[in-house]
């Protein structure tokens, strides 16, 4: 068995008791990887340097998984972390080019960053590791990587969607970008519809050779594999989290604050591309064509902040305070907030039960790689009584739970027919659909999506 190289923007660095292994998600299945393969995880320790040293700092838990973190200078973080990855790539790869910003030294941040991941990294890489990349951030280091020399068999993961490419040709050196990642030996994707514009790109754009039956793409006498892997939640262990006393507290306290009204939830990072504003604006609909629902129905959006160094974040929370707030301000009483919207996170356990309490999950991004707060959302309903996940025909999540009411997040008439097909579903159609969406969520977990990359990765020739 090949020992395991992670390589990632950020790690997963165990706890001072050592509870890595604790993790839920794509931490916890990475870590589970790794202490069965042995290997290390590196990546940047989310620490600053006044001038940058490539001194590692290595932390072995308790259970035997090692991260090696490196510190980066301000300018790196400003150039390719806040630059090239969030304002660049980002924006752009979410199919919102009016918001992609095109600046030179953001790239150069970018190019920078990943010789330095490609410098410090080498010497920890020992002959026959699989050696596994993870996202956007470290596109360009599969090259920088074989330019040193490196032989291992290298395998790279896109989180996020892969756009048109009659949007990606608007990035800047473009052709350079995707060359340097077809030095992978194997490229996965969240589903076949990015996995398509990749292998469409190349094609198009790079005169590559694409065998679409073996999904492979041949350029300058060089083959690489290109294949989708839809990632899933981990969910025995969060299952585990829904029979604790804090998730059945998380549960009781919401249903309590209700008094016998319905609650639909939201629970995304505070980003753009998640179309909480849209999502908003589908509410009010609902609530101007149904002003009798407004005393049924609560709408709870949880939106933890992030990136707040980024101007284009900044504008978004003060959009959605201010689309809450005219909400609020017309439909209120003083028994009654038809909106309540939460600045903050929670943790697993207390959104598992959050998810029970509430009969609708209104999933809507605008686009997504995947979207795990869907299948969490149907992972924690009640079997005898699920509610209806309400999820966004631009999320990746879409193609494996067809049977959620799928809905375009554009459209407030949309969102608001659909807001209301979920109110008044009878309960045997409530069960059918869960019952259909809870076997996908299942089994289509986040350590089968593992085991089947590294699987394939040992398989390569």
């Amino acid at each position: 068995m090949s020992r395991l190289v992670v390589i990632s923007n950020r790690v997963a660095v165990p706890k001072a008791r050592g509870a890595a292994g604790a993790q839920g998600g794509l931490a916890g299945a990475l870590n589970s990887a790794l202490r069965k393969n042995g290997g290390i995880w590196f990546g940047w320790s989310g620490q600053d340097c006044e001038a940058f040293t490539g001194d590692i700092h290595v932390q072995r838990s308790s259970d035997g998984v090692t991260t090696a973190t490196i510190d980066l200078e301000k300018q790196d973080v400003e150039e390719y972390y806040n630059g090239y990855a969030n304002s660049t790539l980002w924006p752009l790869f979410h199919y919102r080019i009016d918001l992609t910003e095109y600046e030179r030294e953001f790239g150069k941040g970018y190019e920078r960053v990943n010789e330095r991941f490609a410098e410090s990294v080498l010497p920890l890489v020992e002959d026959g590791d699989l050696v596994w990349v993870h996202d956007y951030h470290l596109m360009p280091l599969g090259e920088r990587l074989r330019a040193r020399g490196l032989k291992n068999k290298l395998g790279f993961f896109l989180h996020i969607p892969w756009p048109p490419a009659n949007l990606f040709v608007s990035l800047p050196y473009h052709e350079r970008l995707v060359k340097s990642l077809l030095h992978y030996d194997l490229i996965g994707f969240q589903n076949d519809t990015w996995l398509e514009s990749f292998l469409h790109y190349c094609a198009k754009e790079l005169g590559a050779e694409v065998d679409r039956d073996s999904c492979t793409v041949t350029l300058d006498g060089r083959t690489t594999i290109a294949r989708a892997y839809p990632i899933g939640i981990d969910y025995d262990h969060f299952m585990q989290k829904g029979a604790t006393d804090e998730a059945k507290h998380a549960e009781e306290r919401l249903s309590l604050s209700l008094r016998g009204r319905t609650c639909m939830i939201g629970v995304d990072r505070l980003d753009y591309s998640k179309g909480i504003p849209e999502r908003i604006d589908g509410i009010g609909r609902f609530f101007d064509e149904h002003e009798d629902r407004v005393e049924d129905l609560v709408f709870i959006q949880i939106a933890p902040p992030s990136r707040e160094d980024i101007g284009s974040y900044q504008k978004i929370r003060e959009e959605l305070e201010q689309k809450c707030g005219q909400i609020n301000g017309a439909r209120s009483d003083v028994d009654l907030v038809p909106i309540r919207y939460v600045n903050k996170g929670y943790s697993q356990e207390e959104l598992f039960g959050f998810y029970r309490a509430s009969k609708i999950g209104l999933v809507t991004p605008l686009r997504d790689g995947m979207n795990l707060v869907a299948k969490e959302y149907v992972a924690a309903q009640d079997p005898e009584d699920p509610g209806v996940l309400v999820l966004s025909r631009f999320a990746g999540a879409a193609q494996q739970m067809q049977d959620a009411l799928l809905v375009n997040p554009h459209s407030p008439d949309d969102l608001a027919h659909n807001i209301r097909l979920a109110l008044d579903m009878p309960l045997e159609e409530r069960k059918d659909r869960y019952n259909k969406l809870i076997g996908t969520v299942r089994e289509d977990n986040v350590l089968r999506w593992t085991q089947d990359f590294i699987g394939d990765m040992e398989l390569l020739g």
